[in-house]
């Protein structure tokens, strides 16, 4: 009974610790939209753009958990702001795929430097197998987060 108790325990500390990691990067990422002139959803919406590449403004709307309309506006802030480019498709004229500029990104994400480097320093301390380890927990929290947000999405 007592190591159900104490992985109970654990298991709740781990949780209130993600809590607050998450509270400080988006503190992080306030800060940074504030410095950069961008809204946090706009620095979101880019931030999606840089790690995944060019998608659909339906598809961004999707990832952003936003409403379609919502998003045009994201997307004309950002277009307007030299972070974004919008290509058509050669195949299909209507289609149009959005983009990050690599050149206007840089200037954002330098500002995570110090983030970066803090967790350098942080991740030193770990072997390679437990860095797998902490990889996958994360992998698995993303996860477990993305099946919260449709089910959460699907209650509406």
């Amino acid at each position: 009974m007592n190591g159900d108790r104490g992985r109970r325990r654990l298991v709740g500390d781990l949780k209130r610790t993600f809590r607050d990691v998450n509270n400080q990067i988006a503190l992080l990422t306030h800060h940074v939209a504030t410095q950069v002139e961008l809204r946090d959803i706009d620095l979101d919406c880019l931030d999606y753009l840089a790690q995944n590449g060019p998608t659909t403004p339906s598809a961004l709307a999707r990832q952003a958990g936003v409403h379609p309309a919502t998003m045009t506006g994201v997307i004309d802030r950002l277009e307007k702001g030299g972070w974004i480019q919008r290509q058509r498709d050669a195949q299909d004229r209507r289609a149009v795929l959005i983009s990050a500029r690599p050149d206007a990104i840089g200037a954002v994400f330098r500002h995570y430097d110090g983030m970066n480097a803090q967790m350098d320093a942080a991740l030193a301390e770990y072997s390679p197998d437990e860095l797998k380890i902490i990889a996958g927990f994360l992998a698995r929290t993303a996860a477990a987060a993305r099946r919260a947000v449709a089910e959460f999405v699907g209650a509406d």
